[in-house]
């Protein structure tokens, strides 16, 4: 017994050092709660950047961002108004390497560069824009929806300039900022990131500054931004501060993976440091909603073409016969969302007495069922 004893003795020991060595060895985690089709159940193994792991000074509060934006649950919003941007390319001034993005930085003292409309009650100055993105096209988005990731998401930053006099002021009040979240896509290469990504190899390292001018930020807007979802949230980086007013754009913009490739080529580190990280994975995890609403200025229905609904006709073909009511490209009727409403009331109080386009209209924005629908065509 005592030889038993003896024999397994430094077994048991060697198992216990190993058991803590896994302890205290850096776990590998996913970023996020991933999706198979968008992660397919890939992990990040990077490190995370030294921003995350110091505690923060203010360590937020109900009202974080980023979020999962869940398509279903948004609130759809007929008062939300369609966004007004007045870009003025002369005002771009620089392009630095802040160790965790690059911002592409303007001229913020006067209304040059101005957002409003929307959800917006008031005007609010571009001050830069920066991009967040992963090591891989499978991941790197702060936002998401419906659990879906994209390569990358851009964040054009807007501070009120009706009620602040400076940036930093805006950014610690209610209501201070309004950032437009653009999501990327790889496709084919988007033109006019290309003038931003051929200067990028200048900022290669942290705190590296570059001029850089006539840059017009409309160019990397999608070409509707009318769609849109919105809520109160707050910055992704430290100070965290809750004074966002986030505008989500719904349709992506396309950039190819070598545009994506000069991006990862960034580095997070100076040029004196001896060990050299890539900048990738430069994005906050998810927070959670907490009681908040998400609203859309549109409705989650027939986002694609639309189904066959009698005899094989569909919106697109319907378009071939009613020139300037569709828009046969997308599907999408010209209607005002006024109008919309009054043909609803219409519709209540005459039966069958609309046009069919109306109520193709009307069945493509909710307003109408399918099954009500199919009595009238």
């Amino acid at each position: 017994m005592v030889i038993f004893s003896a024999a397994v003795r430094p077994l048991v020991s060697h198992l216990q050092r190993q058991l803590v060595r896994h302890a205290m060895s850096p776990r590998i985690t996913p970023v996020r709660r991933c999706n198979l089709t968008a992660c397919s159940s890939k992990y990040v193994l990077s490190q995370m950047h030294p921003m995350w792991q110091e505690p923060l000074e203010v360590p937020g509060g109900d009202h974080q961002s980023p979020i999962d934006i869940a398509v279903k649950k948004a609130v759809f919003d007929s008062d939300l108004k369609p966004l007004e941007s007045s870009y003025d390319p002369q005002t771009c001034q620089q392009i630095w390497n802040n160790g965790y993005s690059f911002l592409v930085e303007y001229d913020d003292t006067t209304d040059k560069n101005i957002l409003k409309g929307g959800p917006l009650q008031d005007k609010y100055r571009l001050c830069q824009f920066h991009f967040h993105w992963g090591e891989s096209n499978d991941w790197g988005s702060e936002h998401t929806v419906d659990r879906r990731l994209f390569p990358a998401e851009l964040h054009l930053v807007h501070w009120n300039s009706d009620r602040y006099t400076l940036f930093e002021e805006a950014v610690m009040e209610e209501n201070g900022l309004a950032v437009i979240g653009i999501f990327l896509k790889v496709g084919k290469r988007h033109e006019g990131l290309q003038k931003l990504v051929d200067a990028l190899p200048a900022i290669r390292h942290k705190d590296s500054v570059v001029e850089f001018n006539r840059f017009d930020p409309a160019s990397l807007l999608p070409s509707n931004i009318d769609d849109y979802w919105t809520y109160h949230g707050s910055l992704t980086t430290p100070p965290l501060t809750e004074s966002v007013t986030w505008i989500v754009m719904k349709q992506h913009i396309e950039v190819s993976h070598d545009q994506l490739a000069v991006f990862r080529s960034l580095l997070f580190t100076s040029a004196e440091e001896e060990v050299q990280k890539s900048m990738v994975n430069n994005f906050r995890v998810q927070q959670p909603l907490r009681g908040r609403t998400v609203r859309s200025s549109f409705t989650p229905f027939l986002q694609e073409a639309p189904p066959v609904i009698n005899k094989g006709v569909r919106l697109s073909k319907l378009a071939a016969v009613t020139p300037g009511v569709v828009n046969s490209g997308a599907g999408r009727c010209t209607m005002k969302r006024t109008e919309r409403l009054k043909a609803q009331v219409l519709l209540r109080r005459s039966g069958t007495g609309l046009p069919l386009i109306i109520l193709m209209d009307m069945w493509r924005e909710g307003l109408l069922q399918q099954s009500v629908l199919q009595r009238y065509v």
